[in-house]
């Protein structure tokens, strides 16, 4: 009897086809074939994207304070703060220089490195650029990045913020164009660009990323972000937020969101943003240590710090400091002005 000597079978792994896409742009075409990789080519991706421009280990750290809660007028599908919605929150007026700075202090002392300020307006009006002039200039001189996010801006509220110290501003878009339109009918898509435009010609970094989780297609996912990298240039932050779900906004009973579709999202954001901050912003709290870490592995390398975002739940300091130790990771220093 003849023997017969096996061998382990060989494999040959057949690498996808490179994503085509337009010189110089993104197209819907070329991001929504990112997202339909299988899930390891696509992580192998981002992380290479990642590698290639941070220190994979390293995770900015940002806080967030509500500086004026509630009131606002407009109808965004998924936010607590519309007057229009009975969601419990309360309208508040603008906080203190002295409230603000006690709020930067603890936030610098847990080792956050940006602070970013958000008021719940429409369009905020000369006097109040103004008294948020002031805050900017109460929270740059401890030597904290500084972030504000007040809604749309006209002509010159972006550079009197330049001139008091504001690093960041953040107008996020949301949705794609086609989706837009189901979420929010009070502000216009080309609005929000037109406040993009204002802050970059002022000189402001710009923050800027979206929501998803809001009953958007995956080809709808792909048209934000091609939204997102196709700026000129694209953001120097992008935070991806998923959906907060809150008990009397119209998306208060939307389906969850397919946890790795989110991690898909922040794959397709670093590949197409190599040198951003992406951020792992509101829901963190629903996602779980997994989750988080998948995101991290797929290039999210910031994080809001801090118990509350503006008005809903996120991890207490301690849980992230201790994901991050678990996974071997550690705070990034400030940038180098």
């Amino acid at each position: 009897m003849s023997s017969v000597t096996t061998q382990p079978l060989a494999f040959h792994p057949q690498r996808p086809a490179a994503v085509p896409r337009e010189a110089g742009r993104w197209t819907v075409d070329a991001i929504e074939a990112l997202f339909n990789l299988p899930f390891p080519e696509l992580m192998h991706r981002a992380q290479t994207v990642h590698r290639e421009n941070f220190d994979p280990t390293h995770v900015e750290f940002a806080t967030l304070l509500s500086v004026k809660t509630g009131g606002c007028a407009e109808d965004c599908g998924y936010c607590p703060q519309a007057a229009r919605y009975d969601t419990g929150v309360e309208a508040s007026k603008l906080m203190e220089p002295a409230e603000v700075l006690l709020a930067a202090k603890a936030a610098q002392a847990a080792g956050a490195t940006r602070f970013c300020m958000g008021a719940a307006w429409r369009s905020p009006k000369d006097r109040d650029i103004e008294k948020v002039a002031e805050l900017v200039r109460t929270v740059k001189a401890l030597g904290l990045e500084t972030c504000a996010t007040l809604g749309m801006l006209e002509d010159g509220h972006a550079q009197t913020l330049q001139s008091a110290g504001l690093d960041y501003y953040n107008h996020n878009l949301d949705s794609s164009p086609d989706f837009y339109g189901d979420i929010i009918s009070t502000r216009d898509y080309q609005d929000r660009l037109d406040t993009l435009a204002r802050v970059r010609s002022a000189g402001v970094k710009v923050c800027c990323g979206g929501i998803v989780g809001m009953g958007e297609t995956r080809r709808q996912r792909a048209g934000l972000v091609a939204e997102l990298a196709n700026l000129t240039p694209y953001p120097e932050s992008v935070p991806i937020n998923n959906l907060v779900k809150v008990e009397g906004t119209p998306l208060a009973n939307q389906a969850d969101l397919d946890p790795f579709e989110f991690v898909r999202t922040i794959a397709v954001a670093r590949i197409t943003m190599p040198t951003a901050r992406v951020r792992l912003s509101a829901g963190r709290q629903q996602m779980g240590d997994g989750i988080q870490a998948l995101c991290f592995l797929a290039g999210a390398n910031s994080i809001f710090y801090g118990d509350k975002l503006l008005t809903t739940g996120n991890p207490d300091t301690d849980a992230d400091v201790n994901l991050l130790a678990r996974l071997g990771m550690s705070r990034a220093a400030p940038e180098v002005r």
